[in-house]
């Protein structure tokens, strides 16, 4: 089945019925870091297609003139780019990635969720209310940190407070090297206010708290109405899941957006190198610690501690970032123990089929 692809073409070049300034794969995305792993030969055998939605019964891809949906497979996400190979869409090679954002899944089953790949800024939501937290933001900015991509913090709703000034300071100090955005989602501030990291072949992921926001701001770079939206309840502050799946949308300029459900559950994995880039200014002073090996608790000569005495550094962003790393490496241990079990397993199995063809 075939698509048509003006969903997908800048709309100036639509309306003017000019000769479109992006390829349907460029409009997708495509850069030159995908180009770089494929052959001629590759394109014809396996032509490339992106993910653009995941949900319970498979993978919807657009490509070149290709408009089709492959059967799931945990090892590819919303976002990741494809070698199709049509005679066994379970084959299809997943290109490397530029980023990769992920989780471990809600559970006790110790398994590692993907939430989205190939984006390039994320815009991490939250709004002035009940929801705002900073120890949230921090997670998600240690996990784009991680991923290598682009965070920067949105503040919403800031009409619906007297104080917004508070919200906005608090998001800064996440870290110095996060751009803190505040804005009504509706109306036309999110389309000048985001228009820096919204270009046309950039794929940009809306993340956060159910009821922030994320899906209002969708629509407003959209010019549309087309992703649901709900009110928060008002007791709480509690948004209601209105997005149900991940799924890209395209943007009139050529941008990519994602929008995802709410997560009320982000535990990291695999994500120590995020976290310390976002605590840069705590790994800053324990540079200057007497012991090489110091936890910053109770030793002498902790520059960590003498920063938190003298007021340079917040005694609860050290406490924050004690429990990242703790939950971090407990995670990664479980996955990484997960992960063992599995080979093992899967090695026992191949050796046994090995004796039952030996028998035959």
């Amino acid at each position: 089945m075939t698509r048509d692809y003006s969903d997908f073409l800048p709309r100036r070049a639509r309306d003017a019925g000019s000769p479109a300034k992006l390829s349907p794969l460029q409009a997708l995305g495509w850069q030159p870091f995908y180009a770089q792993q494929i052959s001629v030969d590759d394109l014809s055998a396996t032509p490339p297609v992106r993910v653009v939605e995941v949900h319970r019964n498979g993978l919807h891809v657009l490509g070149d003139g290709i408009d089709t949906t492959l059967p799931p497979r945990a090892d590819v996400t919303v976002g990741d780019w494809l070698m199709l190979d049509a005679s066994h869409p379970r084959s299809s090679r997943v290109l490397k990635r530029t980023s990769l954002i992920k989780r471990r899944a809600p559970g006790t089953d110790r398994q590692e969720q993907l939430i989205a790949a190939n984006i390039d800024t994320t815009f991490i939501v939250t709004s002035c209310n009940q929801d705002f937290k900073v120890a949230r933001l921090e997670r998600y900015a240690a996990l784009a940190f991680e991923a290598r991509i682009t965070p920067v913090i949105v503040v919403t709703k800031t009409d619906l407070v007297a104080d917004a000034q508070s919200y906005i300071d608090a998001a800064r100090s996440v870290s110095e090297m996060i751009d803190v955005v505040a804005l009504d989602a509706r109306g036309s501030a999110p389309k000048t206010e985001l228009a820096a990291w919204c270009k046309p072949g950039k794929t940009v992921a809306f993340l956060g708290s159910s009821g922030v926001g994320k899906s209002t701001l969708a629509n407003a770079l959209l010019d549309s109405q087309s992703i649901e939206t709900q009110t928060i309840r008002e007791d709480d502050a509690k948004g209601r899941h209105t997005t149900t799946r991940r799924e890209l949308h395209a943007m009139p300029n050529g941008c990519l957006i994602l929008d995802t459900p709410g997560m009320r559950e982000l535990q990291l994995t695999d994500a120590a190198e995020g976290i310390n880039d976002l605590f840069a200014d705590i790994q800053e002073l324990a540079a200057w610690c007497r012991f090489n090996d110091c936890q910053h608790e109770t030793e002498p000569g902790c520059a960590v501690l003498t920063a938190i005495d003298e007021g340079v550094l917040d005694a609860g962003r050290l406490g924050r970032w004690r429990k990242l790393m703790a939950e971090d490496a407990f995670n990664s241990a479980s996955l990484a123990e997960r992960r063992s079990r599995d080979k093992a397993f899967g090695k026992m199995v191949r050796d046994v089929k090995k004796i039952k063809d030996v028998r035959r």
